[in-house]
């Protein structure tokens, strides 16, 4: 179902969205102006942030943007409509796009749409000894093609719910660095996996330590239990600032011709709640 429900099948509201609407609908200064291209540059950084964590080297350096978007899917094929163009050369429909086996099925229909005709699948889980097929994941990534793009489940694997640990992750890391292997993140319920956002962040913030340059599309549908409001960050890693700036300088222009600027309340509701320290707590 992929939705955070009550005991009556409805979607269950956070009390702190109630109280942060409320906060909204009484606050004069607000209007209906047209956001940026990227979008509203509070929800950006925040929503970035709580990927990668405050001191994140990433931040710290000045090498990360970011990309609001119409959900996890819109973050998705944002940054799959930017590697089709820009990954490696000019034309990468031939590039090979690995997907987890099973994995949510959106994945393949995304990459599929942005124009990639390579996509390929992984090993992933292990239906007789009912975990992670952790061989079988690592011998696909060594007999992949340098530069093919993996999509990651950042956490909560869906469907399978089967995550690999932290030791685990750094072997996966380990050889996509050697193969020269791109990591797509989609963090669809940071915080639902284990209950703490570090932890369940644990995976990207660790490829950001290693060097990586990477995509992690974040979606606060779940926990926000924002469905409706279609609330989604693409967060990018580069290598350094120029590099970053080059990159939403593309995305700013795919933005435009597909949804040309996002809508505000949904991100208002997460930028609001992520930089107070007490609707943060409550959160």
């Amino acid at each position: 179902l992929a939705a955070y429900r009550t005991d009556e099948g409805q979607p269950w509201v956070l009390p702190v969205v109630k109280k942060v609407e409320q906060m909204i609908a009484n606050d004069n200064s607000l209007n209906h102006e047209y956001l940026p291209i990227l979008g509203l540059p509070e929800f950006r950084a925040n929503a970035s942030r709580i990927a990668l964590g405050d001191n994140s080297p990433a931040i710290k350096e000045n090498r990360i943007g970011s990309v609001q978007s119409l959900g996890g899917t819109g973050a998705l094929r944002i940054g799959a409509e930017f590697l089709r163009r820009w990954y490696n050369g000019n034309n990468n429909t031939a590039t090979p796009v690995y997907i987890s086996s099973p994995s949510w099925e959106n994945h393949n229909s995304v990459f599929v749409d942005a124009g990639f005709k390579d996509i390929r699948t992984y090993h992933y889980w292990d239906a007789a000894k009912r975990g992670l097929d952790l061989q079988g994941l690592l011998d696909d990534m060594e007999k992949a093609p340098e530069f093919s793009i993996f999509i990651l489940h950042a956490c909560a694997h869906n469907p399978t719910g089967t995550d690999p640990t932290p030791d685990q992750w750094k072997q996966i890391a380990a050889v996509m660095k050697r193969r020269f292997l791109f990591p797509f993140f989609d963090s669809a319920y940071q915080g639902f996996a284990s209950g703490s956002l570090d932890k369940d962040a644990w995976a990207v913030r660790y490829f950001v330590s290693e060097g990586f340059e990477l995509f992690c599309a974040q979606s606060f549908s779940k926990n926000f239990g924002l469905y409706n409001e279609r609330v989604g960050n693409l967060t990018v890693v580069g290598k350094d600032t120029d590099n970053v700036q080059r990159v939403l300088s593309q995305m700013e222009k795919i933005v435009r011709t597909t949804w040309s600027n996002p809508p505000s309340q949904g991100a208002r509701i997460v930028a609001t709640t992520l930089s107070s320290p007490q609707l943060f707590a409550e959160w």
